[in-house]
């Protein structure tokens, strides 16, 4: 027979990767450890990666202490294209050839990320899981619906040009929680006149917790390595 850990509570810092969802890796933990309540802090589009704060048990109650934490993001901007999703995952909608035409080049980049710092405002974009009516947005924009969405007050602490080629801008950016990186990948884009989508995404940091730390996806196919990482609910009392 199955054991079964009903009485286990606590944290796990899991580093999600590309492809999944961030409900599977909760179903995931769920199945294994066979407990009734398991919850994330901060999803994760499907062809993200990293951080991925899971908690379980009656360490669930503290969720909202987590999902308004600061985070770190790790992000790659195509520019030139712009997508109905903002990211890779959806369909373009727009391109912009010979982006040299516009004297694109590092220096105005680094300029152009000066102007996004600090509070900002951002339209949360259609395809996310922020609700309208009860319903997720995108699943309004699956049907082709457009629902009127309200800008909304984010800060970014910092926003780092780690290199451009091909096209290609490597950003590290340190924002507050509720900020949408394919957003300001759009809006990156227009102020540069070119547009801009995400292409890859990786999260370094929900507040001090660092991915590095974290349990690898397919480790978790080990129920004895799920509970060894399981941190401990009575240090966040």
């Amino acid at each position: 027979m199955a054991k079964i850990y009903n009485d286990i509570s606590g944290m796990l810092l899991l580093d999600k990767p590309s492809g999944i969802t961030s409900f599977k890796v909760v179903h995931k933990i769920k199945k294994m450890l066979k407990v009734k309540k398991v919850g994330h802090c901060g999803t994760l589009d499907p062809a993200a990666t990293g951080l991925l704060i899971v908690l379980v048990g009656k360490a669930t109650k503290i969720q909202d202490k987590f999902m308004k934490k600061d985070k770190v993001y790790i992000s790659s901007f195509l520019l030139g294209t712009v997508t109905n999703t903002g990211d890779l995952e959806g369909n373009i909608v727009y391109q912009k050839y010979f982006l040299d035409i516009l004297d694109i080049d590092i220096k105005k980049i680094k300029n152009a990320a000066k102007n996004f710092t600090g509070e900002l405002y951002q339209v949360p974009p259609m395809y996310s899981a922020l609700k309208h009516k009860g319903k997720k947005l995108y699943e309004f924009a699956r049907r082709g619906i457009e629902v009127e969405r309200k800008s909304k007050k984010i800060v970014i602490n910092e926003f780092e040009v780690i290199s451009y080629f091909n096209d290609i801008v490597n950003v590290r950016v340190s924002c507050s929680s509720g900020t949408y990186i394919r957003a300001l990948a759009q809006d990156f884009g227009n102020f540069l006149g070119c547009g801009a989508t995400v292409k890859t995404l990786r999260r370094e940091y929900i507040d001090t917790f660092d991915v590095k730390n974290a349990l690898k996806y397919e480790d978790c196919d080990d129920v004895n390595k799920i509970i060894e990482n399981m941190i401990s609910l009575d240090i966040y009392k």
